[in-house]
């Protein structure tokens, strides 16, 4: 038995969260005194491939042609599942992004294996149990869920596990699965990314506005403190409601659900689905003049104030602090 980590890739590149994936499936396996094996589906570089040797993978399975150049979530899950038992893995593992929230449950239906979204610690595997830590209620809570199938579908919270680099190197070898017809039923024609900002899943750091910045003629000290920080923009849901903001910043409930390791919410009051997107951040901080927003009552570190007097003071102090380095 093998594990296998599906690696996803953005225009041929793998991001931050594909190597925590690797790391965190190289745990493990390493649990499991077995091998690892990744699979990568699209047009990906040889060299881009082998670096995944340096995260713990021991073999790359390519799949490259035209035809799945763009995510196709059927067709994807039919050639992990044909890699799984190819490498007889009983254990697949995945990054919980927006494609992984699709291919896990059709994973399991392939495979026949129980399912664990939203992992955010490793697998306890005491007295023949197998239990994972996974968020629960949009990110509210935590729950303990024991997948007793023989086959194992994981997917992982972006930002949940450290990024660990090793000495294995990683072979490439290609694979051909024959695609069925069936697969390409519904098919996205065109994938539009933001090349020039930092991707909000991935994002270590997320700057967010409200309501409370007044307007979208207001949003330059964010994008200035966000520029700074090397951070992601982000919104409520009314803000891009309003036209202010892109519907793609949105964070919540109905929005991205993120779990970066600082989130700064600037005038937002921090209504029940706002936070049901963000709660998993590991370190809130929260502007705003409003001593009694709900926000308050989540957040590591609070700030009373006006945010168009508090913000402009935080980019001076973190320019003063940069400018000394």
């Amino acid at each position: 038995m093998s594990v296998l980590v599906y690696t996803e890739n953005a225009d041929g590149k793998f991001k931050k969260s594909t190597f925590e994936v690797v790391s965190y499936a190289r745990a493990i396996a390493d649990q499991n005194n077995t091998k690892l094996i990744a699979v990568s589906i699209g047009s990906v570089s040889a060299a881009e491939l082998a670096t995944l040797g340096k995260y713990g993978a021991e073999k790359v399975l390519n799949v490259s042609n035209e035809q799945l150049k763009n995510f196709v979530n059927q067709a994807y899950a039919s050639i992990i599942a044909e890699a799984a038992k190819k490498e007889s893995a009983d254990i697949v593992v995945l990054s919980n992004s927006f494609s992984g929230r699709g291919l896990a449950p059709r994973l399991g239906v392939k495979l026949e294996a129980g399912v664990a979204d939203g992992a955010v610690a490793l697998p306890e595997q005491t007295d023949g149990k197998f239990k994972i830590k996974k968020t629960a209620f949009s990110g509210k809570a935590f729950a303990i869920v024991e997948l007793t199938s023989a086959n194992k579908i994981i997917s992982l919270t972006p930002n949940a596990y450290k990024v660990v680099e090793t000495n294995k190197t990683a072979s490439v070898e290609d694979f051909s699965v024959e695609a069925k017809a069936g697969d390409f039923a519904a098919v996205i024609k065109e994938i539009v990314r933001s090349t020039d900002k930092v991707s909000l899943p991935d994002a270590d750091i997320v700057i967010s506005g409200g309501r409370g910045l007044k307007g979208p003629e207001n949003w330059g000290m964010v994008e200035e403190l966000a520029d700074l920080l090397g951070a992601a923009l982000a919104c409520s849901k009314p803000v891009s409601d309003a036209g202010w903001r892109p519907h793609s910043e949105h964070v919540g409930q109905t929005g991205i659900a993120i779990s970066p390791n600082l989130y700064i919410a600037i005038g937002i009051s921090g209504a029940i689905q706002h936070l049901a997107g963000v709660s998993s951040s590991k370190v809130i901080v929260v502007i705003n003049k409003d001593a009694e927003a709900p926000f308050f009552k989540v957040a590591d570190y609070g700030i009373v104030g006006d945010a168009f007097e508090v913000v402009p003071k935080i980019i001076t102090a973190i320019k003063q602090f940069k400018a000394s380095a």
